[in-house]
């Protein structure tokens, strides 16, 4: 069963010839074969594309009801009988390649709503798709091609470039965003950073956050998040930066280049994340940290030192993995022999 028409536009029907071409294939007697989408393995049937990878699924590959499967040629004398093996080196790759082709990205509908509320002096870019109830700041600047669905929001003097889609309910504030630009759903781009000082009396009163946040092209931020503007100076987001939903991220926080940050992660502020560094779920950063380049935290983990370039580490606080798991280990053994020895 391949996607619901409803909700994904489909090119489809496309030739068992195109999706080889596509694929760097040479072409065979069976190219005129129509395929009508993609599909996971299991659910496939005989007019769908799926693709097998690692040996965990094998299983799953000799059952598939597929009509094709992308497949690595170790593989491929398991695919069954009536299915096309198509060979490739990288199948999961490939697939989104295919899947891509079967239903292409949406594209803007130029036109504005008649219920988008747009500042005289803002500058939209040609052929931008505005949703009803959009609000576009003075002084705001929208590229090229971009899509703001509806209530989503741009604040005054910020600027989106070209291709970028703002989801529904989405809104920048203080915010210059690069080319091809996602934010999701709810996603809260420039909010005031959480600080303050705590006068001798008790009370609290607010840093001015003065700052901005800066956001690389081809990042992508997820449904809910919320990065808080710098307080002096900015909070900067990567080219090809992945944050999943729900994710904190605090004042004067830089990210590098094409990090991951999983869902639920907090970033405490003015702490730096090097290119490529990745972020488990539930994570949490202390304050004023560096994270090396190609560092990986593993869910649920609490840093609260600095982590070398290409160190792996786990457990709250936070220690190298190999130093973890040896000391979970230990803290296993220990807990049998414990209970060994109240059962005796």
């Amino acid at each position: 069963m391949g996607a619901d028409t409803r909700f994904y536009s489909s090119a489809g029907p496309i030739s068992l010839g195109a999706i080889r071409g596509l694929l760097g294939l040479s072409g065979a007697e069976d190219d005129g074969r129509l395929f009508a989408g993609v599909a996971p393995l299991h659910l496939a049937e005989c007019d769908d594309v799926a693709f097998m990878e690692g040996r965990k699924n094998l299983t799953a590959l000799k059952a598939t009801k597929a009509g094709a499967v992308l497949v690595e040629e170790v593989f491929a004398e398991h695919v069954p009988h009536g299915c096309v093996a198509l060979v490739v080196t990288a199948p999961q790759a490939s697939f989104i390649r295919i899947a891509a082709r079967f239903h292409p990205p949406a594209q803007p509908k130029p036109g504005i709503h008649p219920t988008a509320v747009i500042s005289s002096d803002a500058i939209i870019g040609p052929s931008c798709e505005i949703g009803a109830f959009v609000y576009v700041g003075p002084g705001a600047e929208i590229g090229a091609q971009c899509i703001l669905e509806h209530h989503s929001s741009i604040g005054a003097g910020c600027k989106l470039g070209a291709y970028g889609r703002i989801h529904a309910h989405a809104c920048m504030e203080y915010c210059i965003a690069g080319e091809h630009v996602v934010l999701h759903p709810g996603a809260r781009i420039g909010n005031e950073g959480f600080g303050f000082i705590t006068m001798p009396q008790g009370q609290h009163v607010t840093m001015p956050q003065l700052g901005r946040v800066i956001i690389g092209d081809g990042a992508e931020i997820g449904a809910g998040t919320c990065i808080d503007r710098g307080a002096g100076g900015d909070t900067v987001i990567g080219p090809g930066v992945r944050i999943d939903n729900l994710v904190q991220i605090g004042h004067n926080v830089t990210i590098g280049r094409g990090a991951v940050i999983v869902a639920q992660v907090g970033i405490s502020g003015s702490t730096s994340i090097g290119d490529y560094v990745v972020l488990a779920g539930q994570a949490g950063i202390a304050g004023h940290l560096n994270i090396g380049a190609k560092a990986r935290v593993g869910a649920q983990a609490g840093v609260m030192n600095d982590i070398p370039a290409g160190t792996d580490v786990l457990g709250s606080p936070a220690w190298p993995l190999k130093d973890a798991m040896r000391a979970f280990a230990h803290l296993r053994r220990l807990a049998t022999t414990k209970r060994n020895e109240k059962a005796g």
